[in-house]
């Protein structure tokens, strides 16, 4: 049998305890989901398009009934014309910030793509430095958790007005944040200062536990539906859930102010939404033993990935350290070879919109970018690190590891 193969029995057989712990987590999401679905009486004639200004879209304002339940939140703006997860979080910042007030990131610096939207790279007309709003930024401790002192520190500052919180690693090597740091997170900034909105980049963490960051003292969280909540089956969007005025100040900023939430039509229906977020819990519990598997493998094969294998997962990527350039290509086109969209692609680095490093990125997905989908990317700079996430199914996810982890080898 094929060495791979053999290891691979191994690293299933130490990974059926976490996978039965993620199983658990996925049936009282599931629930939740669930119940949100019969408390709103959802029904076919939901899932029609609606046309022109989309006033009294039935399913969309359905839907975000449903969302704000699911996400312990007072109100939601789900919506198609997000055009992903860094224009949602734009939109939930902008809500709460003004001219001359303070942006704090309380988690060191935010995801690349948001950094242009702040005005730390890059120039872009309309960033947030050129309509007069400043950045403070609280780094890490050296282990990668928040500095909880440092935070309530600068957020006394009553020019804060809004404090990002990122919960995923992104394209940095600390762990994921959980829904318990971040409940410390909102409980130390709204005791200085009760005036500042804290706003959750809730990207690729959404259904990984039992809670959601408005459960614990969030005001906002956001994040794309082509990551986990879309279940795989949303063509696109996104999401703002939170405070009720501060969803409709993102929903003024999405559109225009006086017309905010109210126009919006949903020319695809809203079937594949009410869908996705039903099989959003199952489909992220797929994709978190895709992850569980990986890092058992990766380990095994002497490579450092994070999280280990049985460690507590707050978000679906697994991040691999290859230390050359070479050996992170590798393992992308081993990722993109294995998938069922586009398997005869080569991904080659490149210069993305929002990165300032050539990034390379695997992702043959039925919808574009889809990021729940099996995909694999990483900044091409030192430790030369891939970011795997996604896998609709667990069986398609393993058959990609195995896939890039074959080129490896060989």
């Amino acid at each position: 049998m094929d060495p791979i193969y053999e290891l691979s029995r191994r690293a299933e057989a130490d990974c059926a305890p976490v996978f039965k712990r993620i199983d658990g987590v996925a049936e009282d999401n599931t629930k939740k989901v669930l119940s949100a679905f019969q408390k709103h009486r959802v029904s076919a004639p939901m899932f029609s398009g609606t046309t022109g200004y989309g006033y009294d879209d039935m399913g969309r304002d359905t839907l975000e009934l449903i969302w704000a339940d699911v996400f312990g939140a007072e109100s939601a703006l789900v919506r198609q014309t997000f055009v992903n997860g860094t224009h949602a979080i734009a939109a939930a910042l902008y809500a709460g910030l003004r001219p001359g007030d303070t942006l704090l990131a309380a988690t060191g610096a935010p995801y690349d793509t948001l950094q242009s939207v702040i005005g730390i790279t890059g120039d872009y007309p309309g960033n947030m430095r050129q309509y007069g709003i400043r950045y403070a930024q609280v780094d890490l401790l050296p282990d990668g958790t928040p500095d909880l002192e440092a935070i309530r520190r600068a957020a006394a500052d009553p020019a804060v007005k809004a404090v990002e919180v990122q919960r995923s690693s992104g394209y940095a090597t600390r762990p994921a944040l959980s829904v318990d740091i971040i409940g410390e997170i909102c409980r130390e900034v709204h005791y200085v200062n009760p005036n500042a909105a804290v706003v959750v980049d809730n990207c690729y963490g959404e259904f990984t536990e039992t809670r959601e960051p408005c459960d614990v003292g969030a005001d906002l969280c956001a994040g794309s539906l082509i990551k986990n909540p879309g279940g795989g089956l949303a063509p696109t969007g996104g999401y703002v859930a939170g405070r009720r005025e501060l969803v409709e100040a993102a929903a003024m900023r999405l559109t225009v102010p006086g017309i905010g939430g109210e126009c919006g039509c949903s020319p695809f229906g809203s079937r594949l939404f009410y869908q996705g977020l039903f099989m959003a819990p199952h489909v992220t519990a797929q994709a978190l033993k895709t992850a569980v598997f990986a890092a058992r493998m990766t380990e095994l094969m002497g490579y450092k990935s994070r999280p280990a294998f049985d460690a507590p997962r707050s978000d679906i990527i697994e991040s691999i350290d290859f230390g050359k350039p070479e050996l992170l290509v590798k393992f992308c086109k081993g990722i993109q070879f294995a998938s069922p969209v586009d398997s005869y692609v080569t991904p080659e680095p490149w210069d993305m919109p929002g990165y300032e490093d050539k990034v390379i990125m695997a992702a043959g997905t039925f919808v574009q970018g889809a990021s729940i989908e099996l995909s694999c990317d990483g900044p091409m700079r030192e430790p030369y690190t891939a970011y795997m996430q996604g896998g609709i199914t667990y069986e398609a996810g393993k058959l990609g590891v195995l896939s890039a982890l074959e080129r490896l080898v060989k």
